[in-house]
């Protein structure tokens, strides 16, 4: 017997009766290194702003950005649902400048644990951003051709790549350069993906949960089943 072969610990579980059907992250993400913000160690992060979502899932954190311009409404709502950290998107797109940094002050204030810019944000208002805050500055990479080295010289704490189908190829070519850099990565549609990104060198993975709207059609359909004849 090879004693250094490291046995499975055991992991007791209690899911109740109405939570059972919750929503649960890949488990293979738990081979990410993690990343740790403020003492909590963070491998998964759910993308979302649905607070039912928010409240049935067991990722470790959430990151909130969306296709529109960010509203403190939006974001107090998500952090009011979550038990989890949340990583509030500021803007970088349609919203630029001292609104950025103004929102970002507004997160902080209720208690997000990092902001998110999309990749047009330039590098000054980066900069503004990490002058004025006192978490996380996460500057979102899209494409190869995107200027890393400028990002963290302006201030960028943490790189969260989001390439489609190159997001590995990005996250292999930034952590060659940065071998001790936090970087998030979208994870992909499945575990081979998922795995391929870690191995990258991503710290930790972003996952995309079903809609409620999908969710629910399971459901409804289940229903139907059971009273037709």
């Amino acid at each position: 017997m090879n004693t250094n072969e490291k046995t499975p610990k055991f992991v007791p579980q209690y899911q109740g009766n109405l939570r059972n059907h919750m929503i649960e992250v890949p488990i293979c993400i738990s081979k990410a290194s993690g990343i740790r913000v403020f003492g909590r160690r963070i491998k998964s992060l759910a993308f979302t702003t649905d607070v039912a979502i928010i409240r049935n899932i067991n990722a470790d954190a959430i990151i909130a950005v969306y296709p529109f311009t960010p509203q403190p409404a939006i974001m107090r709502a998500v952090m009011l649902a979550a038990d989890m950290p949340v990583f509030a998107g500021v803007g970088g797109g349609l919203t630029k400048g001292e609104r950025v940094i103004q929102l970002a002050i507004d997160a902080e204030a209720e208690g997000a644990f990092g902001v998110v810019v999309n990749s047009p944000t330039g590098n000054e208002t980066v900069g503004r951003l990490k002058q004025e805050l006192d978490i996380p500055v996460v500057v979102t990479v899209v494409s190869e051709a995107e200027d890393v080295d400028s990002r963290l010289k302006s201030g960028a704490d943490i790189i969260n790549v989001s390439g489609a189908g190159k997001t590995a190829e990005i996250v292999r070519a930034i952590r060659a350069r940065y071998p001790e850099l936090p970087i998030i990565a979208t994870g992909g549609p499945t575990e081979e993906t998922i795995l391929e990104t870690i191995a990258a060198g991503a710290n930790a993975i972003t996952y995309t949960p079903p809609t409620t709207g999908q969710l629910f059609s399971v459901s409804m359909n289940q229903y139907r089943k059971k009273i037709e004849p």
